[in-house]
């Protein structure tokens, strides 16, 4: 197979292009205009300071590399069956593959080039002579915390970035730790630590530039820095990544090599990427302590973001670079936690979702952004009228893009069968893709219309219901309800009521009612408060149970209680699937509520929360799980509780019960809080109120249920009066957060976008495992 591969910043000098600039003079006036100044004086006889500030490079680099490709298509050169491009070098790349135009590249980079100058103190080293596993260990023994591994060139090369001083310190014990070896330690003249930690809000703010950006998936396999595996749908996502993430071209040149490419092209100025493709075929380096074998002819040069500054190397070992955790040759990444095969069907780059929170909680715009960035969230539609269910899906399916990256919560609601049958016919309306069903006991009708209806059979004959459905569960009885077939009974009825064809009820009767279980341990909210060592395996045997090759295969993932990356890494290695985290996103700028309730999560602890009644089963004795630092909301709850259970009325309560409760959890006289109460029932259940007339306990539940209603609306509104008495569902994963980002910059809740806290946990429960599965090795050994 032909590729075509594209340096990045620092393969710029003076005179570049000199053979396109003149040949394309439209494109470069066009270029000219939108950058305020002349690329070709500037690549022709700009002076060489200019060339070097990333204001400038980035641009004019790209703008010879784009007319290259057009000259290279003009010419009649053979088409490329795959693209790369190292850092910069990939806009050249997605530009030759069709996602976007030349202008919109040009504005592309140009943003990239101001977000990435910006003064962020620090810089970058080229390490020649260490793979990225050395050099990690490298790093700890010398006590550099302080410094990322920007790029993977190479087994033997990598580029560090971080504060200046902790560079220096990396060199100095390199010189005298280097075992014998030929290692070295190249500054490089670069402003800023590029593909590090300290590009992050370089990469946060390019990523809301890009919302307003029309980006095409690729026509051409395009291998992205971030993954080193083909662009998907998610270009934006991944353009944002690249900017904080290791280039990893080491693995990148495997992949091309993997798809047949014995020798790339190399458009753009210079050969250093010809230079390390060649070197990986030559024969591996000496052992640690032996001397170096002589060589002769062009080293290849040490890769950057910026680019490309020239370094002798000696001859890189045959074994693939490390992973973006800078481990080793065979180091766990994040892409490989849980089931390639959900990553598959779902569509994603982690095998991570984020759970839905009820009232909009988990708000179209946290489902958007985790769409944006290959994952996956659910919006909290729980608690929510029909109109702004109406509106949030709406938006959804117009934002979602091509790719349709989104999910929707479908809440059991036992009272009230018609608000679950009105919310299915939304996501029906929508054609939601993915669908979580959460709190269902017993399979209902609108729970399978949800599943099945529009279910065909594919080309060859194989089943494919109407959409997926996760189920959360948290006992064993309702899991095996899930990953089974539904009851003949149920489906016969929905037929006979036309609520599904017979071809619909054909592959109902063929297919679990869900193939994705997700057992729900001790999680914010609802939960029966189990303990996911004993409850995930239980469920876990259900998956084994339903592999019997006639039906699809049952996966089991996990939730509650997931706030850390040691957290995450154990379900994993208990075998989870996939992993749900809820908590922790309810604390992201774009979690949908209040500000004074984010302050709240951030300075919470593991010993913060506490159980209370469930105001929507409160008669069942039914629990949630909740904030209690700085709210007296559970003490409440369960004193309404409590007088609920000895008492038949209100008429029984005494003078002074009713009045410490109309001051403390009502803020109102009881009797307004029940004509409130009638009211809202006389427009929504009529039967409802007639047996409440006739009811006193139900009366009186239903006016204990009122302060649930109102403890809620105070938290997302952050009412400043009612602080005591909001109703804030959380788990104890919030507090074990706080402390895994203590004295970073996600401490900040405001800079704990959803997708972050996502990358932040996969990819350290990802190192977590990798160390795990080395010590078990070399206990083994």
């Amino acid at each position: 197979m032909h590729a075509w591969i594209f340096p990045g910043q620092g393969a710029q000098r003076r005179g570049m292009g000199r053979e396109v600039l003149d040949r394309y003079p439209e494109r470069v006036r066009e270029a000219d205009g939108l950058l305020g100044f002349s690329v070709a004086e500037l690549c022709l006889e700009g002076p060489e300071e200019r060339l070097r500030d990333t204001r400038y490079a980035q641009p004019a680099l790209f703008v010879v590399e784009a007319l290259q490709v057009l000259a290279a298509r003009d010419e009649g050169r053979e088409a490329p069956g795959v693209l790369a491009g190292h850092s910069l070098g990939e806009y050249a790349a997605l530009f030759a593959a069709g996602s976007f135009d030349f202008a919109t590249g040009v504005r592309l980079v140009r943003r990239r080039g101001e977000l990435m100058a910006r003064g962020v103190p620090g810089g970058m080293a080229a390490v020649v002579g260490l793979g990225p596993e050395e050099t990690a260990a490298a790093l700890r023994a010398c006590g550099a915390g302080g410094v990322d591994i920007a790029n993977l060139n190479s087994p033997e090369q990598v580029v560090l970035a971080g504060p200046p001083h902790e560079l220096d310190r990396v060199a100095a014990w390199l010189r005298q730790e280097g075992g014998g070896r030929r290692v070295r330690c190249l500054p490089l003249q670069v402003s800023a630590p590029f593909h590090s930690r300290y590009m992050r809000d370089a990469a946060e703010e390019f990523a809301v530039f890009l919302e307003d950006v029309t980006l095409r998936e690729p026509r051409v396999p395009v291998i992205a820095n971030a993954t080193a595996r083909p662009y998907g749908p998610d270009v934006a996502a991944l353009l944002a990544r690249q900017i904080r993430e290791p280039v990893r071209w080491a693995e990148t040149m495997d992949e091309l090599r993997a798809r047949g490419v014995e020798e790339p092209a190399e458009l753009g100025p210079g050969t250093v990427l010809t230079g390390l493709w060649r070197a990986r075929r030559r024969p591996a380096a000496p052992a640690p302590g032996t001397a170096p074998a002589s060589r002769t002819g062009p080293a290849p040069g040490a890769a950057s973001d910026p680019g490309t500054a020239p370094a002798p190397a000696p001859a890189p070992a045959p074994a693939p670079a490390g992973g973006g955790t800078g481990a080793g040759p065979e180091a766990v990444r994040a892409e490989d936690l849980g089931s390639a095969g959900f990553r598959r069907d779902y569509g994603l780059r982690y095998a991570y979702l984020a759970g839905s929170m009820y009232q909009g909680i988990s708000s179209v715009e946290l489902v958007l952004r985790m769409g944006r960035a290959g994952l996956l969230g659910f919006f909290g539609s729980g608690g929510l009228g029909p109109d702004r269910i109406d509106e949030a899906l709406r938006t959804l399916a117009d934002r979602s893009g091509p790719g349709r990256r989104f999910g929707v919560n479908l809440l059991h609601t036992p009272g009230d069968p018609r608000r679950e049958a009105a919310v299915t016919d939304l996501l029906l309306r929508y054609d939601v893709p993915f669908v979580e069903a959460a709190g269902f006991t017993q399979l209902t009708p609108a729970l399978l219309r949800a599943r099945f209806r529009g279910a065909r059979r594919d080309r060859q004959g194989r089943p494919v219901p109407g959409r997926r459905v996760l189920a959360k569960v948290s006992r064993p009885e309702v899991a095996a309800l899930f990953a089974a077939p539904a009851p003949a009974p149920l489906i016969g009825k929905l037929v006979a009521d036309g609520a599904l064809t017979e071809q619909e009820a054909d592959i109902a009767r063929a297919v679990p009612v869900s193939t994705e279980l997700c057992v729900e341990s001790d999680s914010g909210g609802h939960t029966d408060a189990g303990t996911a060592l004993a409850l995930f395996p239980a469920i876990a045997r259900l998956r084994r149970a339903a592999a019997d090759g006639a039906t699809p295969p049952v996966r089991v993932g996990a939730a509650g209680g997931l706030g850390t990356p040691e957290a995450i890494a154990a379900v994993f290695l208990l075998g989870a699937d996939f992993a749900v985290t809820g908590s922790v996103n309810q604390c992201t700028p774009q979690a949908g509520t209040s500000d004074v309730v984010k302050e709240m999560l951030a300075g919470a602890g593991v010993q913060d929360t506490a159980y209370a009644p469930a105001g929507d089963m409160f008669e069942l004795g039914a629990r949630v799980q909740v904030m209690r630092r700085g709210t007296l909301f559970p003490g409440r709850a369960a004193r309404l509780y409590e007088l609920y259970r000895r008492h038949g009325s209100l008429d029984e309560l005494d003078a002074g019960t009713l009045a410490s409760l109309e001051s403390q959890c009502f803020g109102r006289p009881v009797a307004e809080v029940w004509q409130e109460t009638r009211e809202y029932l006389a427009r929504t259940d009529p039967g409802e109120l007639a047996r409440a007339e006739a009811s006193p306990r139900l009366r009186m539940a239903l006016v204990f249920r009122w302060y649930f209603v109102r403890s809620t609306r105070l938290a997302l509104r952050g009412d400043p009066g009612g602080r005591v008495n909001y109703q804030i569902h959380c788990g104890p994963a919030m507090g074990a957060f706080n402390a895994f980002v203590a004295g970073t910059p996600l401490q900040d809740w405001r800079r704990r976008h959803v997708d972050e806290v996502a990358d932040r946990l996969m990819t350290g429960a990802a190192e977590i495992a990798d160390g795990y599965l080395r010590t078990v090795k070399r206990a083994q050994e």
